[in-house]
């Protein structure tokens, strides 16, 4: 850390510089959930080469993590109907695939990645069975069936 406290402005000026540039542009929380957890490298990083470019890597990655961490809270914060909302406005866009994502979503559980490395173990949890309700109401509203379990 610099004592002219230029690391300070740099580490507050990531997030602000994330949010202005890119995850303001997604209208959904849930929208933001998938775009940072894609930047997740397998070994647990985020990745984002532009922005660490910009930013360095060690503050670029953690304010993406910062990012992510705080979508994840604003998700869990929502209650069932604002979750609902959230996640069709998420969907709006991808109204010809809708149903395909749905589907997908029921086969292959993409949706347990989208929690932080950082979440408790009870957020966790709590995530993943509002998303299965959510998910299972998505499935009967867009008359989809249930996947076989052998396939």
């Amino acid at each position: 850390m610099k004592p002219d406290g230029n690391d300070f402005t740099l580490e507050r000026g990531a997030p602000a510089d994330l949010w202005r540039r890119t995850l303001s542009q997604i209208p959904s929380t849930f929208g933001r959930l998938i775009y940072l957890s894609s930047l997740r490298s397998p070994n647990g990083t985020y990745e984002h080469f532009g922005f660490a470019q910009s930013h360095g890597m060690a503050v670029a990655q953690a304010a993406i993590q910062q990012s992510h961490e705080e979508s994840f809270a604003t998700w869990l914060s929502f209650d069932v109907e604002q979750q609902k909302a959230d996640l069709d406005l998420y969907l709006a866009d991808l109204i010809s695939e809708r149903e395909a994502v749905v589907d997908t979503w029921l086969r292959l559980t993409p949706y347990r990645n989208l929690v932080p490395a950082s979440a408790r173990e009870s957020e966790r949890r709590l995530f993943l069975a509002e998303f299965d309700a959510l998910l299972e109401l998505l499935r009967l509203q867009n008359r989809i069936e249930r996947p076989d379990p052998e396939r």
